[in-house]
């Protein structure tokens, strides 16, 4: 039954011209928008990643001993975790906007 109104067309075209089924609509574009915005966002900062380019850098020099690869991963690390805060920070001013 459920199946035999979902195909009738005026169904379907009553439903689509509803407000609520409108306003879902409307929603749902703006969260998908909003996503690929945040997403693109990300991937910007992620390629701008003080952290990517130190750990290119490290991983292009061959290490001189044991600590030398100790002391590497320490800086990639505190770097990380900057960026880390730094992030966090932005998104949360994002958030309050």
């Amino acid at each position: 039954m459920l199946l035999s109104l979902l195909n009738n067309l005026r169904v379907v075209e009553k439903l689509a011209e509803s407000r609520p089924i409108r306003r879902a609509a409307q929603i749902t574009a703006y969260a998908i928008t909003k996503a690929q915005i945040v997403g693109r966002d990300a991937s910007q900062r992620a390629l701008r990643s003080q952290t990517l380019r130190q750990v290119r850098e490290e991983t292009g020099r061959l290490p001189d001993g044991v600590e030398e690869v100790g002391r590497r991963l320490k800086r990639v690390g505190e770097t990380f975790v900057n960026e880390v805060k730094d992030g966090w920070k932005d998104g949360s001013r994002q958030v309050k906007k």
